[in-house]
């Protein structure tokens, strides 16, 4: 085994003070997170519990495996906006009689479950994981349809809900409708395009529309049952495949039916007897620098989230301001690239592109480690070569068709944050730790560049140039920047998959290492063309 080494002292100050303002961000962390937990609050919780229903992280509790974990996914949605923090509903990857499944659940004491365009893109987010990772799809359904007021953001987008369900079908990846109240207007679509259906008695109302715009629409007169109850769905209509007598009925019988598919992934499982790392994964928190201009050593990082803490390293002595090489995660094997220094030069993008046509070579999936501020410039760096050199790793990174998965420790900045595959290209699954931060650059560089400029304009037009001025614009840019460059902005906007504690990193990207072997794991065999 190669066992990497450690140099972290817990008991240092330097230790203790990055430990400490960890802790403080994972208390703000805590709080925002306790928002969506809070769903719609006392008053519409009490109110929802006298219905004899049950909240919607309920609901999931009796749906997964007894003691099996749930990975929540996107629990931030819409932070920062004017919509409630977690956007009315709650996603994740739980075990379902064995079976690893996307779960999705509408939170009712939100808006009566309403959707707003931060819904939509969650549930979106869910139906995209599951399609990718090939991974049965539930859905919980109580919603009251658009958030109406916002249609305008809602419903023309809308429509890709209803279309991921019939891919996922046509897919061979099940579907499954859990009806427990309203599924009105376009929501009536979840159940009717799911490949089974479940529908709660006396409480399950499906019906494109209501008693009141059908007496508007034909002047019939129409109740709630014999419009859209469980009742007639399961006599009369056939959209119920199955009649719930309550909410833990409906929640077994789902059970039951992912039971009956006999899904079978298509790799292996976590192995339960993979090594732990051979250092405390409690030391995470005082790793990275609350200043993220001061430089860490990734592989104290690696080091404690590994199987065993073994890793090989790739071209040690080569590009040494990225770090790539070999390990195994819960007994999966993972290619790894991680930011030390922060800056990517030339010979860490020739490095990068190298590492990833190997891991393509050997179809193993590709872990990336966030803390780079981007690509080198200056004009020994232009002449040689940084932007083709750039685009290289970028290209690999782009047509590379192994699994990805991105960890943001420490800053994302620039095009650094798409070589290292951000978002935009796509990885099965992204999470940032609270002291992480991404933007186009850092805010004290993106204040400069526009007071730069702002000069060569003056200077240009002959005219003086405000001093007092530029340093109130900068103050108020480094501001906005700084703001939106923190995580829970940019997990608001859904720009990752959650905000985690750097504790729970080994976990998360196990679960999620599960989830990504439910599909078949292939690299790519050719690539665009690299520029030389």
């Amino acid at each position: 085994m190669t066992v990497l080494p450690t140099r972290v002292d817990p008991g240092s100050a330097e230790h203790r003070a990055h430990r400490e303002a960890m802790l403080g961000k994972l208390d703000e962390l805590a709080a925002e997170h306790a928002k969506a937990l809070a769903g719609g609050g006392p008053k519409y919780l009490e109110r929802h519990r006298a219905r004899g229903k049950l909240p919607a992280r309920e609901r999931i509790e009796l749906l997964i495996d007894q003691d099996s974990p749930f990975l929540e996914l996107s629990p931030l949605a819409a932070w920062g906006s004017e919509y409630p923090v977690g956007a009315g509903m709650v996603t994740g990857i739980g075990t379902i009689e064995g079976t690893e499944c996307v779960i999705t659940a509408n939170d009712p004491t939100v808006r009566g479950g309403a959707s707003n365009p931060w819904t939509l893109r969650k549930a979106l987010r869910a139906n995209e994981i599951a399609l990718r990772n090939r991974l049965p799809l539930v859905s919980l359904v109580e919603s009251g349809g658009a958030d109406l007021p916002s249609q305008k953001e809602i419903f023309i987008p809308g429509g890709a809900l209803f279309r991921d369900l019939t891919r996922l079908s046509a897919a061979g990846i099940p579907t499954v409708a859990v009806v427990f109240g309203n599924s009105t207007a376009g929501g009536a679509y979840v159940p009717g395009m799911s490949d089974h259906t479940v529908l709660v008695k006396e409480r399950a109302k499906v019906f494109l529309g209501g008693p009141p715009l059908v007496k508007m629409a034909t002047g019939e007169e129409a109740d709630d049952e014999s419009l859209g109850g469980a009742e007639m769905h399961a006599r009369t209509s056939g959209l119920a495949d199955h009649f719930a007598a309550d909410e833990p009925d409906a929640l077994r019988i789902a059970r039951r039916i992912v039971y009956r598919l006999h899904w079978r992934k298509a790799g292996p499982d976590l192995d339960p007897a993979a090594p732990a790392p051979k250092y405390d994964e409690e030391e995470l928190l005082g790793i990275v620098p609350s200043d993220l201009k001061v430089p860490f050593d990734p592989r104290e990082v690696i080091a404690r989230i590994v199987d065993g803490s073994d890793f090989d390293e790739f071209k040690p002595r080569y590009g040494t301001s990225l770090t790539t090489g070999w390990a195994t995660l819960h007994g999966y094997p993972v290619g790894i690239l991680a930011n030390a220094q922060g800056v990517l030069f030339s010979a860490e993008s020739q490095k990068a592109a190298q590492f990833i046509q190997l891991a393509n070579q050997r179809d193993i999936p590709l872990l990336f480690l966030h803390n780079t501020t981007g690509y080198m410039v200056g004009k020994e760096y232009e002449q040689g070569g940084i932007i083709k050199h750039g685009a290289m790793m970028i290209n690999a990174v782009s047509n590379s068709t192994v699994p990805h998965l991105s960890v943001l420790m420490g800053a994302s900045y620039g095009a650094g944050h798409y070589g290292m595959c951000g978002r935009a290209f796509e990885p099965r699954f992204l999470f940032a730790w609270p002291s992480a931060k991404s933007a186009v650059m850092g805010p004290a560089q993106l204040a400069g560049v526009l007071s730069i400029v702002a000069r060569q304009s003056a200077a240009a037009k002959g005219q003086p140039y405000d001093e007092e001025a530029d340093a109130a614009i900068r103050a108020m840019v480094e501001q906005q920047i700084e703001a939106e460059s923190l995580p829970a902005f940019l997990s608001g906007r859904l720009y990752d998959d959650g905000v985690i504690d750097p504790r729970d990193t080994r976990t998360v990207l196990g679960l999620c290492l599960s989830a990504i072997h439910s599909a078949p794991v292939q690299g790519a065999r050719g690539y665009g063309v690299f520029r030389m």
